[in-house]
């Protein structure tokens, strides 16, 4: 990026290259929507170009394009005027999804919807340090920086984001197997 800000603009694709991926997937699972994914991890990346002037070079540069990234999320959230929703069941079962037997594979396609609902149920905060830490495997240094919060923060917030998402799971499982029966 440092190269990008001095001019160096087809280093760009290089950096697109590597990063448009993991974008994609922390924007498509805050937002639950593929094309709005898309379109936003364009906006990021010409937010890149626009303010490359920002970029230091002091912190990592996935920091920092997370942190446009939240921006973007922001600006999109204000025009949609709702709030984001995650993940579609069938986009993320084809996403995890792999060759197991037709029980197993029912089993792990109920245990996903069930994750996916107790997911939903969350705040935006909650899913948001989820996923850069469990999906986007962000270290908790990267997503204080990204959030602007110290280290310890993170970890009481991921802490507490487990725990209301384990809640929320075992509570929609308890009352799927109360319908069940």
């Amino acid at each position: 990026m440092l190269q990008v800000k001095a001019g160096n603009l087809d280093k760009m694709g290089l950096l697109f290259e590597r990063y448009h991926r993991p974008l994609f997937g922390f924007l498509f699972h805050m937002t639950g929507r593929t094309e709005a994914s898309e379109d936003m991890v364009q906006t990021v990346f010409y937010r890149m170009l626009k303010y490359r002037h920002t970029f230091t070079g002091e912190g990592e540069f996935r920091t920092w394009m997370y942190h446009l990234a939240r921006n973007v999320l922001a600006d999109e959230a204000k025009q949609m005027n709702r709030s984001a929703r995650y993940a579609d069941v069938t986009e993320l079962a084809e996403r995890i999804g792999g060759g197991v037997l037709a029980d197993e594979q029912l089993q792990q396609d109920q245990d996903r919807d069930l994750l996916h609902k107790a997911l939903s149920m969350l705040t935006n905060d909650q899913r948001e340090v989820l996923i850069l830490s469990r999906f986007q495997e962000l270290k908790y240094d990267e997503i204080a920086r990204v959030l602007n919060t110290t280290e310890g923060a993170i970890k009481v917030r991921v802490y507490r984001a487990m725990n209301e998402l384990r809640r929320m799971y075992l509570t929609i499982e308890t009352s799927r197997k109360a319908h069940e029966l």
